[in-house]
């Protein structure tokens, strides 16, 4: 890691599982969830303040739309969030012949289509009963694509600067994969691996994609994000935390320089809780002397 890079704990959230951060660029905040805790998390930066909303069921994902508000993955369905009220009303249901699957991560698309993975529900964390995700398609008038069947944990995903690749994470699979994707259509083809970790070294969760091309992937129960040059497939920086439970990452901040890097804190045993008292914090990462790119709206 570079001798300039700094790594600071800036929400000590205390998540059980905090996921799906994402920044504001109209609010100059960074939004993020908790899982297990059921709650989308909004935070300022000049402030320090946060605020949050409840939720019914497992929040996986949380995105703003272009008419107002958020979309936000709940369980297995896509609601609308009015932030204000704290409302929110359920648009589609996803995987309605698996009762037992939620969603996990999701993303807007360049071209402001959602896309949003689901999986079974864990026995433990990273625990599931395999193949029963999969992966969707949701545009602006909530027609659903299915695109890929038989995921283990649907997870990390981004595009490339020219729209052309489609990134995405099954975590289980221990691989980053890239797809041809189609922006006009949303079509998916010519899967194949970008990088493979080795068995041990955690899970791939979340990712992000910077103003290069690059890719920045949070690794589960590997306290780190690697940062991976996916023309060739090499690793050319590992940020390591002071946390083992890295679940995602996006870029953030006036400029988009500032790494923002989510953990989680369920499943560390008590002795390995000692350890980590900042275990469900939410980490800035600063000084690694590129920048990322702004979010896009959900197109509805």
């Amino acid at each position: 890691m570079m001798s300039s890079v700094k790594v600071e704990c800036v929400i000590k959230a205390g998540a059980l599982i905090g996921e799906g951060p994402l920044w504001e660029e109209s609010q100059q905040t960074l939004m993020f969830v908790d899982i297990a805790g059921q709650k989308i998390h909004r935070w300022r930066p000049t402030t320090n303040q946060s605020e949050s909303v409840e939720t019914e069921d497992f929040v996986s994902f949380v995105v703003p739309r272009v008419s107002g508000g958020y979309l936000a993955g709940m369980g297995r369905s896509i609601v609308a969030v009015e932030w204000s009220t704290q409302m929110m009303t359920s648009l589609v249901e996803l995987d309605e012949e698996k009762p037992n699957n939620r969603l996990n991560d999701g993303k807007v698309d360049p071209r402001g289509r959602l896309l949003a993975g689901t999986m079974g529900r864990e026995k433990r964390p990273a625990e599931v009963q395999r193949q029963q995700g999969s992966l969707f398609s949701v545009t602006s008038d909530l027609s659903v694509t299915k695109h890929l069947t038989q995921v283990d944990i649907s997870n990390g995903m981004d595009w490339s600067l020219d729209q052309k690749t489609f990134f995405y994470i099954d975590s289980l699979s221990l691989t980053v994969d890239a797809f041809d994707y189609d922006s006009d259509s949303g079509r998916l083809g010519n899967r194949r691996v970008v990088y493979h970790l080795a068995e041990g070294e955690g899970l791939p969760d979340g990712m992000t994609v910077d103003a290069d091309g690059r890719l920045w992937v949070a690794i589960y129960n590997g306290g780190r994000v690697l940062n991976i040059d996916p023309e060739t497939g090499v690793c050319l920086q590992t940020v390591s935390l002071p946390v083992t439970k890295t679940t995602s990452c996006c870029f953030g901040g006036p400029d988009f320089s500032d790494l923002y890097v989510t953990s989680a804190s369920l499943g560390l045993d008590q002795s390995e809780r000692r350890k980590q008292p900042l275990a469900g914090g939410v980490f800035r990462v600063s000084g690694l002397g590129v920048k990322g790119r702004p979010s896009v709206s959900f197109s509805g």
